[in-house]
C-alpha cells in the first residue's frame, strides 16, 4: 500500500534537507496538526527574532531568524528518537510509545525557544534578570497556559500515531526546556525515561546545541559543516545511567565541543559584537522602560508583540518625537544601527580554566578591580578616559557538581560498562571553561596605553548557564 502524503508537508532546510511535518490537511476534526503549533502567533513571532542576537550586524549573511533553528530542533528531535528509542525503551520498561516520545521532542524541540524577547539572551540579561526570570520560564508559561490545548490534541508526526489512550502532556514539555535547577519541588515526580530524555536538551550535546552549531556555523561563513552530526548520534545509546556515547564516539563529541568552543570564541564573542552589546547595554534599559510595561508574565500580549522587528522600528521613529529626552534616546539608537556608535576593543586576554581551577582566583574575577589597577598605570591624560570592560564566559560542559552535570556517559566495551565522561582522559583533558576579559574605549586612539596598562596589571572551579544557552 502506497505511503499516505496527505497529512504531511515538507519544508526545506539549508542544513537538514526536507523537514517533514504534520498539516492540517485530512486530519480528524478532533485532532491539532504540528503545523497548527507552528502556525500559531507565539511560534510565528520567531522570524522576528535573530538567532545571533547581535552578531548580524557583524557577519553579513548571519541573518537567519530563531524560527529556522526551532523548525531544525523539531527535526533533530525525530533524529534522534528514531536513533535512540530502542535503548531507551530498553532500560525504561515504562516508557511510553515511540510515537509519543517522538512527538513529545519534536514539540518541546519546536517551543523551546518560545520565551525569547528580543536580542535573545542579551534580554534575559538586561531585562528578565530583573523580575528573576529567563526565557525558558516565560516559555514554559506559554506552553502550558497558552499552547496547551494545541499539544494536548496533537496524536501523530511523520512517524506514526499515539496510542488511543496517550495525550501529550504540556508539563512535561515545559519541564524538559528548562535547565535543570537542582530544587527537590522540581525534580521530583518524573519517571525515569522523562529525567532521561531532559538530556536531550539540557546535556552536553542536545538537539537544540547540535543543530546551532551547524546551522551557525554554516549561516555565519565559519564552517559548512561544523562537525559529524552522524557519527556522534550513531554511536550514542541509552543506558541505565543516560546518555551515553559509546568509545569510538568520544573523538566526535571532543571535536563537538572544542567546535562549539570556537564559535563562541569567534562569533558569538566577537570583538565587534560585544563592543555593540555594550552600547546597546548604555540604553537597553531607558528603553524598555518607555517600550515595555513590566513583567512579561504579567503582560503577555504586549509580550507576543515585543519582537526585534518592532523594537527597532520603535526606536528608529523616537529620533523625530517633540519629546526631547525620547529624541535624544532615538538619535542613539539610530547611531548603534548605522554602527555609528558603538564601543572598540583596545586589549584583551583569554584564560582557560581546567578541572579544580577557579576564575576566582584570578585578578580577572573582580573587573572593576582591574580597571581602577589600568587607570592607575595610564599616563595622567588618559586616567579619566571613558573605558568598559567586558568580561565573556563560555562552559565547555557544566561542572559535575551543578544539577545540568552528570547527565552523559561515555561506554567502555572492554568491560561493558558506562562510566560518567570525566572519568576518560581525554575528555578530562578539556578547559571546563574560558573567559574573555577586555578593555573597550570610545575608539582606538590610546590602545597602545591601555595594553600596556593591562600588561602591567595582568602580569603575563568551573560553573553553569542559567539557561540551555
Amino acid at each position: 500500500m502506497p505511503r499516505d502524503f496527505t497529512t504531511e508537508s515538507l519544508s526545506h532546510d539549508p542544513i537538514h534537507g526536507y523537514i517533514p511535518f504534520i498539516s492540517r490537511v485530512g486530519l480528524p476534526a478532533d485532532e491539532a496538526a504540528e503545523q497548527d503549533l507552528i502556525d500559531h502567533p507565539w511560534v510565528q513571532r520567531m522570524r522576528h527574532i535573530h538567532q545571533l542576537q547581535t552578531a548580524w550586524w557583524v557577519f553579513p549573511s548571519a541573518e537567519h531568524m530563531r524560527f529556522q533553528h526551532i523548525l531544525g530542533v523539531m527535526h533533530l528531535g525525530s533524529v534522534v528518537v528514531d536513533a535512540w528509542y530502542d535503548s531507551l525503551a530498553a532500560v525504561c520498561r515504562n516508557a511510553p510509545s515511540r510515537p509519543y516520545v517522538e512527538s513529545l521532542v519534536r514539540v518541546a524541540g519546536l517551543l523551546h525557544d518560545v520565551g525569547h524577547g528580543p536580542f535573545g539572551h542579551f534580554f534575559d540579561d538586561h531585562y528578565l534578570d530583573q523580575y528573576g526570570l529567563t526565557h525558558e520560564d516565560i516559555g514554559a508559561h506559554i506552553i502550558q497556559h497558552e499552547l496547551g490545548d494545541i499539544i494536548r490534541r496533537i496524536r501523530r508526526n511523520p512517524s506514526g500515531q499515539l496510542q488511543p489512550l496517550e495525550e501529550l502532556d504540556p508539563q512535561q514539555v515545559a519541564w524538559l526546556i528548562c535547565r535543570p535547577s537542582g530544587k527537590k519541588e522540581d525534580e521530583d515526580g518524573h519517571p525515569d525515561w522523562l529525567r532521561k530524555l531532559r538530556s536531550l536538551f539540557s546535556g552536553i550535546y542536545t538537539v537544540d546545541n547540535m543543530d546551532f552549531v551547524l546551522r551557525d556555523a554554516y549561516m555565519s561563513g565559519y564552517n559548512t559543516k561544523a562537525f559529524d552530526i552522524s557519527r556522534l548520534i550513531h554511536y550514542s545509546f541509552f543506558t541505565g545511567s543516560g546518555l551515553t556515547i559509546h568509545s569510538r564516539g568520544l573523538p566526535t563529541l571532543i571535536n563537538f565541543i572544542e567546535t562549539r568552543a570556537n564559535l563562541f570564541r569567534t562569533i558569538y564573542f566577537h570583538r565587534t559584537v560585544r563592543g555593540i552589546d555594550i552600547a546597546l547595554e548604555d540604553y537597553f534599559a531607558e528603553t524598555m522602560k518607555r517600550l515595555f510595561p513590566g513583567n512579561p508574565l504579567e503582560h503577555l500580549p504586549a509580550y507576543q508583540g515585543l519582537t526585534e522587528s518592532s523594537f527597532l522600528v520603535d526606536v528608529v521613529r523616537w529620533a523625530d518625537s517633540d519629546d526631547p529626552s525620547l529624541r535624544e534616546l532615538g538619535k542613539h539608537w539610530k547611531a548603534i544601527i548605522n554602527r555609528e556608535e558603538m564601543w572598540r576593543m583596545a586589549s584583551e586576554r583569554t584564560i582557560h580554566f581546567h578541572s579544580g581551577e577557579a576564575e576566582s582566583t584570578t585578578i580577572f574575577s573582580e573587573p572593576d578591580l582591574v580597571e581602577r589597577r589600568v587607570r592607575d598605570y595610564l599616563p595622567p591624560g588618559l586616567k579619566e578616559i571613558p573605558l568598559r570592560i567586558d568580561v565573556a564566559r563560555h562552559y565547555h560542559r557544566p561542572s559535575a557538581r551543578k544539577p545540568s552535570g552528570k547527565q552523559n556517559y561515555w561506554f567502555d566495551p572492554a568491560c561493558g560498562k558506562s562510566f560518567e565522561l570525566d572519568d576518560d582522559e581525554l575528555f578530562r583533558s578539556l578547559p571546563t571553561s574560558f573567559i574573555i576579559f577586555r578593555i573597550y574605549s570610545r575608539d582606538h586612539g590610546h590602545d597602545r596605553e591601555i595594553s600596556e596598562a593591562l600588561a602591567r596589571v595582568a602580569g603575563g572551579s568551573g560553573g553553569d548557564t542559567k539557561t540551555n544557552m
